[in-house]
C-alpha cells in the first residue's frame, strides 16, 4: 500500500488509465486506434531496451533486429505455414530468447562502445538476412495478410478496439515486470552493474550472468513487441528489422527517461504522435525533431519522466528538511519552557 503513495507510481497509473480510456474517446476512429496500438507495440520493445540500457547501462543497438525477428516469425508462420497466431507467437518468443541469449554470449565479451558497435552489427546482420533471403522471408516483397489472434469464439481481435485492449494488457504485464525488477534485488544488482562493474564484482555479484539475462530479457520483449506489431499492421517489410528502428526506440527511451518505469511508455506515445503529425514532411521530420531531442538531452538528460521524478524528489527532500528543522526547534525550545514554568511556580510559593 505504501507504493501507491509514491508519486512515480501514481503518475504511471494515471498514464495507463488515460491510455485505457482511448477507445472511449476514439473508438470510431480506426486510424487513430491503429496508431495508438502501434505505439503500444513499440513501447513493449522499448521496455526491453530499458532493461539492458536503463537498468544495466549497456547500449544495445540490436533491438530493432529482435523486433524484426518477432514480427517475421509471426508473419511467416501464420501466412506461409498456416499456423495459428498464438502458436506463432510462442515460437517468436522462444526464437528471440534463444537468439538473444546466444548473441549475448558473444556480445557481452566486449564493453562500452565496442559492445554498442558489435550489437549494431548483430542488428544489421538480422536486417540483411531478412532483406536478402527471398526464398524464406520474401525479401522486399514483404509479408501480407498476417493473421489476427484467435479469440476462441468469444472475442474478435480483428476489431481495432479489441486489438488495442489485447496489446494494452500485454503492455500492463510488461510495465509490472519492469516495476517488479526495479524494486527487486535483481534490479538493484543491475543498477549496481550500471554504476560500476568492478564494484559489483567486488561485492560478489555475478556480473556476466546478470548482463546475459538482462540482454536475453531485452531481446524477448523486443520480439513480443514485433509479434504484435505484425498482426496490428497486417503487413511487414524489412524496415521492421532495420537499424533505423533501433534508433527510433533509442529516441523513445531518451525522450521518456532511461531507467524509469513510465519513461518508455511516455516517450513511445509522444514521439509516435509527433511522427504521425509530421508524416506529410517525413523526409524532413528529423530536422524538426532533432533540435527537440538535443534540447531534451541538454536540459533534461534523464528524460521527461526522469526530470519530473527529480523535481518530485527535490520537493520531498525540501519538505523533510523543513520538518526536521521544525522538530529540532520544538525540542530546543522545550527546556526553556520548563525553566519558565519552574520560575513561575517558585514565585507563587514565595508570595
Amino acid at each position: 500500500m505504501n507504493g501507491l503513495k509514491n508519486p512515480r507510481v501514481i503518475g504511471t497509473l494515471v498514464v495507463l488509465l488515460l491510455l485505457a480510456l482511448t477507445p472511449v474517446v476514439f473508438g470510431n476512429e480506426n486510424y487513430i486506434m491503429r496508431v495508438v496500438t502501434v505505439g503500444l507495440c513499440s513501447a513493449i520493445a522499448v521496455y526491453g531496451m530499458n532493461i539492458i540500457l536503463g537498468f544495466t547501462g549497456q547500449l544495445s543497438l540490436a533491438q530493432g533486429g529482435f523486433f524484426g525477428i518477432g514480427a517475421y516469425a509471426v508473419g511467416l508462420l501464420t501466412t506461409d505455414y498456416d499456423w495459428s497466431f498464438w502458436s506463432a507467437f510462442a515460437a517468436a518468443v522462444v526464437g528471440t530468447a534463444v537468439i538473444g541469449y546466444l548473441s549475448g554470449l558473444i556480445a557481452l565479451r566486449t564493453k562500452d562502445e565496442y559492445f554498442a558497435i558489435f550489437t549494431m552489427a548483430i542488428g544489421f546482420i538480422i536486417y540483411l538476412t531478412i532483406s536478402r533471403w527471398e526464398s524464406v522471408t520474401h525479401a522486399h516483397s514483404g509479408v501480407n495478410n498476417v493473421k489476427f489472434p484467435e479469440g476462441g469464439g468469444i472475442l474478435d481481435f480483428s476489431t481495432p478496439t479489441a486489438m488495442f485492449y489485447l496489446v494494452f494488457v500485454v503492455l500492463l504485464v510488461t510495465v509490472y515486470i519492469t516495476f517488479a525488477i526495479r524494486r527487486s534485488s535483481v534490479g538493484r544488482t543491475l543498477l549496481t552493474i550500471r554504476t560500476s562493474e568492478d564494484l559489483a564484482d567486488a561485492i560478489g555479484v555475478s556480473v556476466g550472468m546478470s548482463k546475459q539475462l538482462a540482454f536475453a530479457a531485452s531481446a524477448v520483449l523486443g520480439g513480443v513487441g514485433g509479434a504484435f506489431y505484425a498482426t496490428v499492421v497486417g503487413f511487414i517489410g524489412p524496415d521492421a528489422a532495420s537499424v533505423d528502428k533501433t534508433f527510433e526506440f533509442l529516441m523513445f527511451i531518451l525522450v521518456g527517461g532511461m531507467g524509469t518505469v513510465a519513461g518508455p511508455l511516455v516517450g513511445s506515445m509522444i514521439v509516435t504522435y509527433l511522427f504521425e503529425f509530421f508524416q506529410d514532411f517525413q523526409a524532413y521530420r528529423f530536422i524538426v525533431l532533432g533540435p527537440i531531442i538535443i534540447a531534451l538531452v541538454i536540459f533534461a538528460p534523464r528524460g521527461i519522466v526522469g526530470y519530473l521524478g527529480g523535481f518530485v524528489d527535490k520537493r520531498n527532500r525540501k519538505k523533510r528538511v523543513e520538518a526536521a528543522r521544525s522538530e529540532a526547534n520544538s525540542k530546543s525550545s522545550a527546556p526553556h519552557d520548563t525553566t519558565d514554568a519552574s520560575a513561575s511556580t517558585h514565585a507563587e510559593r514565595t508570595k
